[in-house]
C-alpha cells in the first residue's frame, strides 16, 4: 500500500517564493535557470531518470535547429556559447532534384545562419548535461523519477510518485508546466471552464536514418539543410558533430505501410532519392528502415496559458508544433525569455505576470504553429517550383533595396525577434505590395538595363497572377515607394 508524505520545499529566505518546474527537458531546464537567476527557490520535477547517469538513453531522436530567438534566451543566462559550440552552422538549404542536380537556396543575408544540434544518445546526453546547468544554482534542486499524479490549481499542491514508489505532496507558490505535448499539468486545465484546447495529428509520419561519414569526413557538404522535395513527401538531412548526417523521411503513413521488405526499400529510394542510396548504404537502408515504425507528429494549441495565479504552461505543453519551421525549441526558449521580460515589466507580481504572459504569448505561439504547417507544404513541394525560386530571389532583392520595408518571412521568423503573429501580418502586407503593378515597375529604377530585362520577365509572372491576391491603394503604395529615398 502506498504511503503519502508531505513535503514543502524549504526556502533559505522566508520571503523567497518557491517555484516548481514540472518537466526537466529543454524548456524546463532553461526555465529553471531563468527563475533561479531571479532568486526564486526552484525545484525541477522530471518523470524520467537522470540521463546524465544513464548508460542507455531511450526515446525518440530528432535534430534541433537553434536560431536567433533561442540564442537570445540562452545568452540571457550565459549559455549561448556553450550550446552553439556543440552545433554545426547551416547557411542555406541544398535542394536535391530527381535528376541529380543540386541547388543551394540561402536562408538570408551573408552571416545569417542557423545551428543544428543533434539530440540523441551520447551527443544528446552531453548537450543535456550542458544545458541543464540549472543544478549549478544553489537555489535549485533537480528531482528525477518523479511522476505527477495530480495537482490543485487553487492551493498549488502537487502529488508525485517518487523513485521509491511512495506518494509525495509538494507545495509551491507557482507551478510551471514544461512537460511536453502530452502534458500532465495541462490535464487539470481541461477540467476548467473557458479553456480552449485543440490537437491535430498530420497524416504524415517521420522516420530517421543515418548517413555515415565517407573516408572519415562528411559524405555531403555539412553546412546545409539538405532537402529532397518530392511533392507529397520529402527527406531532409542535417549534419552532426561526429560527421554523420541524420536523414529524416517525412511521408504519409499509408506510403510507409506499402513498403514491406528490404528490396522494396531500395527500389523506393533508388526511384525517389537515388543519390542518397550509396551514401547511406544498401544494407543500412534495409535494416534501419524497419528498426522503428514511423512516428506521428502533433500540433497543439491552447489558451489561456495560465490557471488562476498558480500555474503557467510553456514549451510543448502550451504549443507543440510540427518540426517544419525549425522553431519548436526556439519558440519554447523564447517563452522563457518573454516570461522573464514580463516579470521585469510587472515587478514580479506573479498574478499580473501570468495574465500578461498569456495575453502576449498566445497569438505568437498560435502563429508559429500555423507557419510550421505551411512550411511543410513549402519544403516538400514549393521548392521545386521556378515561381517559388523567383519569389525567393525577388524577396532577397527587394530586401536589399528596401531593408526596412520588405523583410522576407523566413528572415523575420528565424533571424529576428519580431513577434511571430506580427511577422505573419507583415508577410501578408508585403505580398500585397510586391504584387501591385506600381511597385513592380518602381523596382526597375534600381536596376541596370540588363537586369531590367530579367525584372520585366519576373514582373510579368507576378502581374499575371496578381488578380488572385488582395490589392492595396496606389496612394498608400506610392507613399512607401517615395520613402525609399531615405534608405
Amino acid at each position: 500500500m502506498d504511503t503519502v508524505s508531505t513535503y514543502t520545499h524549504e526556502s533559505s529566505s522566508s520571503k523567497r517564493k518557491v517555484i516548481a518546474v514540472v518537466g526537466g527537458g529543454l524548456v524546463g531546464s532553461l526555465n529553471a535557470c531563468f527563475l533561479a537567476k531571479r532568486g526564486f527557490d526552484v525545484a525541477v520535477y522530471e518523470s524520467r531518470e537522470d540521463i546524465r547517469q544513464a548508460k542507455v538513453v531511450k526515446g525518440r531522436s530528432i535534430n534541433l535547429a537553434l536560431s536567433h530567438r533561442g540564442r537570445q534566451a540562452l545568452k540571457h543566462v550565459g549559455m549561448e556559447d556553450k550550446i552553439v559550440s556543440k552545433g554545426i552552422p547551416m547557411h542555406a538549404r541544398m535542394i536535391h532534384n530527381l535528376n541529380g542536380k543540386r541547388s543551394p537556396i540561402p536562408y538570408g543575408k551573408k552571416g545569417q545562419v542557423t545551428v543544428t544540434i543533434f539530440r540523441f544518445t551520447h551527443s544528446y546526453s552531453h548537450k543535456y548535461r550542458t544545458s541543464n546547468s540549472a543544478d549549478a544554482y544553489p537555489n535549485t534542486t533537480l528531482n528525477f523519477n518523479h511522476k505527477l499524479q495530480d495537482w490543485s490549481p487553487k492551493s498549488g499542491t502537487m502529488t508525485f510518485f517518487g523513485p521509491d514508489g511512495q506518494k509525495k505532496e509538494i507545495q509551491a507558490d507557482l507551478i510551471v508546466g514544461c512537460d511536453g505535448a502530452f502534458s500532465a499539468i495541462r490535464k487539470q486545465y481541461l477540467r476548467q471552464s473557458r479553456f480552449n484546447y485543440s490537437q491535430t495529428y498530420i497524416p504524415h509520419g517521420y522516420m530517421e536514418l543515418t548517413m555515415p561519414p565517407k573516408d572519415g569526413d562528411f559524405a555531403m557538404e555539412p553546412n546545409y539543410l539538405h532537402i529532397w522535395p518530392r511533392n507529397t513527401f520529402m527527406m531532409i538531412a542535417l549534419p552532426n558533430l561526429d560527421r554523420t548526417f541524420t536523414c529524416t523521411l517525412f511521408m504519409p503513413f499509408e506510403e510507409f505501410e506499402k513498403i514491406r521488405s528490404g528490396d522494396e526499400v531500395i527500389r523506393f529510394f533508388q526511384k525517389y532519392f537515388p543519390d542518397s542510396v550509396p551514401l547511406i548504404g544498401v544494407e543500412a537502408l534495409k535494416q534501419d528502415f524497419f528498426r522503428l515504425p514511423a512516428q506521428a507528429m502533433v500540433s497543439v494549441k491552447c489558451s489561456p496559458y495560465h490557471l488562476f495565479d498558480k500555474c503557467v504552461l510553456m514549451g510543448d505543453a502550451a504549443h507543440a508544433v510540427v518540426p517544419f519551421y525549425g522553431q519548436g525549441m526556439n519558440a519554447g526558449f523564447e517563452d522563457c525569455l518573454v516570461f522573464d521580460e514580463v516579470m521585469d515589466q510587472l515587478n514580479e507580481n506573479l498574478a499580473a505576470v501570468l495574465e500578461e504572459y498569456t495575453r502576449v504569448r498566445v497569438p505568437d505561439d498560435h502563429a508559429i504553429a500555423d507557419l510550421a504547417m505551411y512550411n511543410y507544404v513549402e519544403m516538400r513541394a514549393h521548392v521545386n517550383s521556378r515561381y517559388f525560386l523567383f519569389r525567393k530571389y525577388l524577396d532577397g532583392f527587394l530586401h536589399f533595396i528596401m531593408p526596412k520595408t520588405i523583410v522576407p518571412l523566413y528572415t523575420m521568423v528565424t533571424f529576428t525577434r519580431t513577434r511571430y503573429h506580427e511577422a505573419v501580418k507583415r508577410w501578408h502586407w508585403q505580398n500585397k505590395v510586391k504584387t501591385n503593378p506600381v511597385c513592380l515597375k518602381a523596382t526597375n529604377v534600381w536596376l541596370t538595363n540588363d537586369q531590367s530585362v530579367s525584372a520585366a520577365g519576373g514582373m510579368y509572372v507576378l502581374v499575371r497572377y496578381s488578380h488572385k491576391l488582395p490589392r492595396i491603394s496606389a496612394d498608400h503604395l506610392w507613399t512607401r515607394i517615395l520613402a525609399l529615398k531615405h534608405f
